[in-house]
């Protein structure tokens, strides 16, 4: 579609500048010299055309302009469509073309009224068309020819070549069923369609030799086919299928397709619709459907295992320190934090279920993690995480301040109770692009039940995620075990605030990278340390600083906004942020370890014998990456792949789209990390790996998967 533009560009430039004669000539040819009124004439434009020269059909292809034909009729005459002759499909490269070479004939309806005025009528029109040979050259012409209206019809001597002409338009009664349908799933910007022609048991005789479909001016110049015939068709007097590419720069996929269908000599005009390319049945373990309890149970032990999971265990480190801080109070104040504390877990669970329950009504596909894919929410939290790094390193004190801040905080430092229910909201924020083993099966229950159903198993995940705090808080004799408070508090916070710092990085690289392209999120780091030189000046100059306070609050203002704008609403756009890329699939086209997913392509695999490994991963997932350094992507799997002839499929789940949700829902799951090992046998399951892998776990599947 730009090829045209920019040949449509180039041909009005030579025209201006070249003065070449024309090498096309146009004709009116009419089948009557005399006609009645209510008749309709079959009139047809003829071009023709200089050796080697061309001129284009209704859809030119990747390049070129269609002909038009302006018409300069008499009142009570009017014009049809024009009825384009098959064309000549012309390549040159990866470059299709249609048209026409030597000559054609354009046919036009012309209907008199029978209030046309009797006489001679003059018949005249205007064309314009593009004729191309190396250089393309816009040209025009005006036609006429005239067409007596009285009582009597009488043909002319064009009225015989007008009817040969008639027979090579594509006929419109085709009686075969012809259908298309996408070949795999819209992941990319090229698909394929697959036309099946079945003449249901009444074939042509000797069947087709060959077979085509060139189409007919998409919508839009939102999508274009490719000329080429990407497979062979069945030679058969049954049933034949062959595909043709479409590409998309931009909008939706199409839903229908017109053209016209090509089967050795003959063509037809079709009107399809373009279904969805079939999903397999993708087979799962045969273990009987858990309990509500059991899911129940399952979800507090996933929500326990989450304190340890690599998503978290910054948050540990402001508990840890809580712990200390708080050893010597009253135990009834601790037991108080330990419950505040999981007031914020749940709350934030409750809120969490809420979204997907909204999101489900709304008739969405809902994930667990799906707020990751909001780059204002991605921003907002790594920009959360920094100022958190930066209180840890005493940059600024939050429990100091003015108005509003400094009532709140000084709640927050007499009672704790603040701290305490931002550390539970924090560890579920950061908690959610991890699941853990146990909680994976009951999210993906929980998925497919009704709302009273989700909000349970979320507030039993919370529950357990709490859990060890409030244990220690209600065993003060255990809180004994901790160090005395003391000097060293100081600097055992700041050493906390390295792993908040990590959890920055991958905020701004795996997640926000996704989001924004790696070449954009160097603004988003710029705006952290615009962040952090505000924090540092209002900390420095604004809390502790003896003069100038006022005015150090708002130069740390000024900064602040004035990165704000420059950095994220100018440089970043983070509001509407560039089209989404993601690290894994850059991995996938660059690592020839990994292909991307499709359920067709594991079906393909599968049928050609092949054991296939598939990696349900996302950026944001710190357990997805650990697995795939630690247990995937090792020379061992790799060597064992390439032995069994085995292929490695990434589901790239950073950005949550809808048929990757379809497929960890139909294997009970909500979210990843998830690995299937599935046998070449296409009438055997997958086997489900864990959640946490070894590389001996996966080499066991995939040795079980190839006998």
């Amino acid at each position: 579609m730009r090829n045209k533009l920019a040949i449509l560009g180039l041909s009005l430039w030579l025209a201006a500048t070249t003065g070449m004669a024309a090498h096309t000539q146009a004709k009116l040819l009419l089948p009557a010299t005399g006609a009645r009124p209510g008749e309709t004439v079959l009139a047809g434009v003829k071009l023709t055309m200089d050796t080697g020269w061309h001129t284009y059909w209704i859809n030119p292809g990747t390049a070129g302009i269609a002909t038009s034909i302006e018409w300069k009729l008499p009142p009570g005459i009017t014009a049809g469509e024009i009825q384009w002759p098959l064309p000549e499909k012309m390549q040159a490269g990866e470059i299709t073309t249609y048209g026409y070479e030597h000559e054609t004939v354009l046919l036009v309806p012309l209907t008199l009224g029978t209030n046309v005025s009797s006489g001679l009528a003059n018949i005249a029109a205007r064309v314009s068309w593009l004729e191309c040979q190396e250089q393309c050259v816009p040209g025009s012409g005006d036609v006429q020819a005239e067409l007596n209206i009285g009582s009597e019809s009488t043909a002319s001597t064009d009225a015989a070549a007008l009817a040969a002409w008639a027979k090579k338009i594509p006929a419109t009664n085709f009686t075969a069923k012809v259908s298309a349908l996408w070949k795999k799933s819209a992941s990319e910007n090229a698909r394929d369609i697959l036309f099946v022609v079945d003449w249901l048991g009444k074939g042509p005789a000797g069947g087709v030799t060959h077979a085509d479909f060139f189409p007919f001016p998409f919508n839009s110049d939102e999508c274009e086919m490719m000329g080429d015939v990407q497979k062979p068709m069945v030679n058969s007097a049954v049933e034949l299928d062959f595909a043709k590419s479409v590409k998309k720069y931009s909008g939706s996929w199409p839903s229908k397709v017109s053209g016209v269908l090509v089967l050795d000599d003959a063509a037809y005009v079709v009107n399809l619709p373009v279904n969805d390319p079939p999903q397999p049945i993708a087979a799962t373990t045969s273990s009987p459907r858990a309990s509500l309890w059991q899911m129940l149970m399952f979800a507090f032990i996933g929500g326990l295992i989450l304190n340890i999971m690599p998503c978290v265990l910054p948050v540990i480190a402001l508990k840890i320190l809580g712990f200390v801080t708080e050893a010597k109070s009253n135990p009834a104040h601790i037991r108080r934090l330990g419950l505040v504390y999981a007031a914020g877990v749940l709350v934030s669970f409750f809120v969490l279920a809420s979204l997907v329950i909204a999101v489900q009504t709304a008739g969405h596909k809902a994930a667990w993690g799906m707020q990751f894919d909001n780059p204002v929410f991605v921003v907002m939290m790594t920009t959360l995480v920094t100022l958190v790094a930066m209180n840890l390193f005493g940059v600024f004190e939050v429990t100091l301040g003015g108005g509003a801040m400094d009532a709140a905080n000084k709640l927050a430092a007499r009672s704790g109770a603040g701290g305490a229910f931002f550390n539970g909201v924090l560890a579920t924020l950061l908690a959610t692009p991890c699941t853990a083993p146990f909680l994976a099966p009951a999210l993906g229950f929980a998925f497919s039940q009704p709302a009273v159903i989700i909000v349970l198993v979320f507030l039993s995940a919370g529950a357990g995620l709490a859990s060890p705090y409030v244990l220690l808080s209600w065993n003060p004799a255990w809180l004994k075990l901790l160090p005395k408070p003391g000097a060293w508090m100081e600097k055992f916070k700041m050493a906390m605030g390295f792993p908040m710092l990590a959890t920055v990085m991958w905020l701004l690289l795996k997640v926000a990278g996704g989001s924004f392209g790696k070449d954009n999120i160097v603004w988003l780091g710029v705006w952290l340390v615009v962040v952090a030189t505000a924090a540092w000046i209002f900390g420095e100059f604004a809390q502790r600083g003896h003069k100038h306070r006022p005015i150090a609050s708002v130069i740390a203002l000024l900064i602040l906004v004035i990165g704000y704008v420059f950095a994220l609403e100018k440089q970043l756009d983070w509001r509407r942020p560039m089209a989404k890329t993601t690290n894994a699939d850059e991995a996938a086209d660059k690592n020839a370890f990994w292909r991307t997913w499709s359920p067709q392509a594991v079906n393909d695999a599968r049928t050609n014998g092949q054991p296939v490994l598939v990696d349900f991963t996302a950026d944001w997932c710190l357990t997805c990456q650990l697995n795939a350094r630690t247990s995937i992507e090792v020379p061992s799997v790799s060597n064992l792949l390439k032995e069994l002839k085995g292929v490695a499929f990434k589901a790239d789940y950073t950005h949550f789209p809808d048929n990757i949700t379809e497929e960890l829902n139909r294997h009970n799951r909500a979210g990843v990390p998830l690995v299937l090992v599935f046998p070449a046998d296409t009438n055997k399951p997958p086997f489900v790996l864990p959640e946490l892998l070894t590389e001996n776990i996966v080499l066991e599947k995939l040795k079980a998967a190839a006998n």
